[in-house]
């Protein structure tokens, strides 16, 4: 018999958000001075909603959600677009991105 495929550890839009927060590293030549504001607001701007897409559409218990969202706010705190997009790609392949508003 064989053993049913295990679910994504993250929900699509999860990994997605990852993806569009690091390529925003792309937009502007940043400076280390500006890396003192666009480093907190990377990982803000990631872990807040991932921690709400993790918690309500995934169905994970808190402390599931926050790690996840901690873990994925990291990565997008590094200051250049070559970790996140990468980390991202792999969860959403693993996934399996079909239509990120529907539930399946």
């Amino acid at each position: 018999m064989p053993m049913p495929d295990a679910p994504a550890p993250f929900h699509p839009a999860s990994a997605a958000l990852l993806i569009v927060v690091d390529n925003l590293w792309n937009l502007a030549d940043w400076t280390v001075i500006g890396w003192l504001l666009t480093i907190p607001l990377s990982f803000l701007s990631v872990s807040v909603p991932v921690f709400w897409i993790q918690r309500h559409r995934n169905g994970d218990r808190r402390r599931v959600a926050l790690a996840k969202a901690i873990f994925l706010g990291g990565v997008a705190a590094v200051p250049f677009s070559v970790t996140g997009t990468p980390v991202g790609l792999a969860l959403l392949a693993w996934a399996g991105f079909k239509h990120p508003w529907k539930r399946v």
